[in-house]
């Protein structure tokens, strides 16, 4: 990253521990607060409003307040040494709201206070937005999670990881040591689905008792429950002061980063002061971006000083400083492969066009060397493909687990994007594969994949994945998604599926990826079952899946159409050429 002309000058930092921020209830919040020893003046102030303990923000602070800043890591109500009891997104924006006012009334502040945090933390500044606080000047939100969208669930779908989360900020203390036992945590989601018990039994299969857990459960899809957590419309309108949105083309929330920078420019048009930048990074890479990322190897320019970007965002926001040199244009985003920045106004301008790729097969492609094909045309007349999934059947996620676990015995990163030991899905998954491309193409945007499926149950769960597959046969991962047939019509409509007609299915949801494809390079699409730990499961039943259990399991048969009728097909995003 480029430097800044100006020269930063470190200063010594007095620090206070233990103190109290009054909210309007009565409660009151922690603070430890990092102020610059020979701050002469009031200056713009920086916090954090974070769930994982105000001293995870200790080295954060400690180096802003060197630099100037006056910066509080606060603890949210019922978590550290805040007082009150922890419920996870709705007391935030309120708590949020009452501590920009009690910060800009202190002596070190001049009014002007910004606030930065990764996942959550980038949440809860999205949720001080929704509080409307007079005195907020700039938020820079890291990798957030857009609530009911991404997180408790993503489009639908409960994550097993809800129970480490919940583990990781259960009471007033850390658990840290315990939430990163990765190994713990497969195997343990490994044994509850062989339990068979409900999903709504997860938490308490593990011993945790969790009020939010079941309170999640009763609110199983987007709805206006999950709405009072974010910024309403007229919120995102009124919006006028300048954001900068971190995430990552691996970033598990990516979405919800994605999800809030599209509704502030949907509706504050021109008046939103809104930068977006998407690197070649995983969730925590965002805040700390490393050249070697689940097993890739990036170029130098991928690792950004992120302390530094925060540094001189905040000087050009709140002094009238420079503008960050690296921030060229509204929106950034990294070509993997070709390691390089490109710069657009707006992300629908990174895709320059797109290709469609129609699915058609010789016999059922159930196997990856006996795969089917993307063309460019649907094939006028063509047999069905089809997978069968049995909920019964867990010799896929058995074998996902020994897989990540063998991984990690060999020092590996647990998901590495170059793994192919789980290409072969048992009955569960069909693959197609495009022709080798002709010359290096830029694909940069979104995919989106048409799919004419039948299913003969009720419900059940879908996956699509898409890799680059080289001329040597190396796999990376580049984009995958996930679709609940009885949410079909819309994540806020639920409607079991009734007919063994074919239908249409978008999976119009797959995560923003920008990556050169090499000449000789093949695109690999493979769709099947969403059977792995990581995800709640689906027994097909059409009963509410947090209450389906073992005995209710159905096995499904899928059906996959793709012909003149019923034309299934891969759209590409082909990024824009150089200028």
């Amino acid at each position: 990253m480029a430097e800044n002309s100006e020269t930063e000058t470190k200063q010594d930092v007095h620090i206070q521990w233990g103190v109290k921020i009054p909210m309007r209830d009565g409660v009151l919040l922690n603070a430890t607060v990092y102020v610059p020893k020979d701050q002469q003046a009031p200056r713009p102030t920086i916090f954090s409003f974070t769930p994982y303990i105000a001293q995870s923000d200790h080295d954060d602070g400690y180096k802003l307040a060197q630099y100037g800043y006056p910066y509080l890591a606060v603890d949210v109500r019922g978590r550290g040494n805040s007082d009150g009891e922890f419920e996870p997104f709705f007391p935030d924006p309120a708590d949020g709201h009452d501590v920009v006012e009690w910060i800009a009334k202190q002596p070190y502040c001049n009014g002007k206070i910004g606030m930065r945090g990764i996942s959550y933390v980038g949440f809860t500044q999205w949720a001080t937005v929704r509080g409307s606080p007079a005195h907020l000047a700039t938020i820079v939100p890291s990798a957030p999670c857009w609530v009911g969208l991404d997180y408790p669930f993503r489009f639908n779908v409960f994550f097993s990881f809800a129970a480490s989360w919940l583990t990781s900020t259960w009471g007033k203390t850390s658990q840290t040591m315990l939430t990163l036992d990765v190994r713990m945590w497969l195997e343990r989601y490994l044994r509850f689905f062989e339990s068979g018990l409900p999903y709504k039994d997860l938490l308490k299969y593990f011993g945790i008792n969790s009020k939010p857990f079941e309170e999640w459960l009763g609110h199983p899809h987007q709805s206006e429950h999950w709405d009072r957590a974010n910024p309403t419309p007229e919120q995102f309108a009124k919006l006028t002061m300048p954001v900068l949105s971190l995430t990552g083309i691996y970033d598990g929330d990516q979405p919800g980063t994605l999800e809030f920078h599209r509704h502030h420019l949907k509706h504050a048009g021109d008046k939103a002061e809104h930068y977006l930048v998407i690197g070649p990074w995983d969730h925590p890479g965002v805040w700390r971006p490393q050249a070697d990322m689940l097993g890739l190897k990036l170029g130098p320019d991928s690792v950004v000083d992120m302390g530094k970007l925060h540094r001189e965002w905040y000087k050009w926001t709140m002094e009238d400083g420079p503008k960050p040199e690296f921030l060229k244009k509204k929106v950034a985003h990294y070509v993997m492969d070709a390691d390089k920045w490109r710069y657009a106004d707006t992300i629908e301008e990174v895709t320059a066009r797109v290709e469609n790729f129609y699915l058609q097969s010789n016999g059922n492609p159930s196997d990856v060397f006996h795969s089917g094909t993307m063309g460019s045309k649907p094939p006028e007349s063509s047999q069905a493909d089809h997978y069968v999934y049995d909920p019964r059947d867990l010799s896929r996620p058995r074998r996902e687990v020994a897989n990540v676990i063998s991984r990690l015995d060999r020092k590996l990163p647990p998901g590495g994007l170059t793994d192919q030991d789980l290409v072969a899905g048992e009955n569960e998954l069909l693959y197609y594969h495009t022709a080798p491309f002709e010359k290096d193409t830029e694909v940069t945007g979104f995919f989106r994949l048409t799919a004419w499926l039948s299913i003969d149950q009720p419900d059940t769960d879908f996956s699509a994945s898409i890799s680059d597959i080289s001329d040597d046969g190396v796999s990376v991962n580049l984009a995958s998604t996930h679709l609940r047939a009885r949410y079909r019509e819309g994540l806020r409509v639920e409607k079991l599926i009734e007919t063994k007609e074919p239908l249409r299915y978008e999976f119009d949801r797959f995560f923003f990826v920008s990556r050169r494809i090499g000449r000789g390079h093949r695109l690999r699409l493979v769709i099947g079952a969403n059977h792995t730990v990581h995800w709640q499961k689906n027994y097909n039943s059409g009963k509410p899946n947090a209450e389906e259990t073992m005995k209710d399991a159905r096995t499904v048969t899928v059906k996959l159409f793709h012909d003149a009728k019923y034309p299934s097909a891969l759209s590409v995003p082909i990024g824009r050429p150089e200028e």
